[in-house]
């Protein structure tokens, strides 16, 4: 569940977790209010540019972490499109594609443990307060790791409903898909309970 991360290392998993996450939060906070759509179509080459330039394989995974995606951009494609304000439309799907390709970018080539750290650096001032800020670096960066595998469970349980039934799965796979989650959140907190739990200060 929580390898997401590329299988082998390049050139951007020796950048410190802490500037990649720097310049994602920049780069969503500049461009999120953009409309120009030049601006947003040239900002999304660059970040296709930015996969090529670590790798042809590097592209191809991060297109298929973006399969999610494509399901969310269709939908609001066709609504604008039936009401006419197709320029809106073509900003707001280019700012998610290109919004999420770089955050993917940055999860596909920064190690769990590496995020976690720049996590418990910035709320280190609420150790003060007696917040654990190890569980919350872990279950940021959890949420980060999970919720795409969960979308990839939950195709999967769409094929298999589709290869046994000719009716749309629609609400019906809702259950299963929260026993698989409640299953999986099981078997990672026993291993973190086999691995010494989270102690504010955990031991070296």
């Amino acid at each position: 569940m929580l390898a997401l991360t590329l299988p082998r290392r390049t050139w951007a998993h020796r950048v410190p977790a802490g500037w990649k996450l720097a310049a994602l939060a920049l780069a969503s906070a500049f461009l999120f209010p953009v409309d120009n759509l030049y601006v947003l179509g040239g900002a999304l080459l660059a970040v296709i540019a930015l996969h090529l330039a670590t790798g042809l394989d590097v592209l191809r995974y991060g297109l298929w972490m973006m399969r999610p995606i494509v399901a969310f951009a269709a939908i609001i494609a066709v609504y604008h499109v039936a009401v006419w304000d197709i320029a809106a439309g073509a900003a707001i799907v280019l700012r998610m594609l290109l919004l999420v390709g770089l955050a993917n970018f940055v999860t596909m080539t920064t190690a769990l443990d590496n995020m976690i750290a720049v996590v418990e650096w910035l709320l280190r001032p609420l150790r003060m307060l007696g917040v654990n800020t190890r569980a919350v670096g872990l279950a940021i960066a959890m949420v980060i790791r999970f919720t795409p595998a969960l979308v990839q469970k939950g195709a999967a349980l769409i094929e298999s409903w589709r290869a046994r039934s000719a009716k749309r799965p629609g609400w019906r796979i809702a259950i299963p898909l929260c026993l698989l989650a409640l299953d999986d959140a099981e078997h990672v907190s026993e291993a973190l309970r086999a691995r010494g739990g989270l102690s504010i200060h955990p031991k070296t």
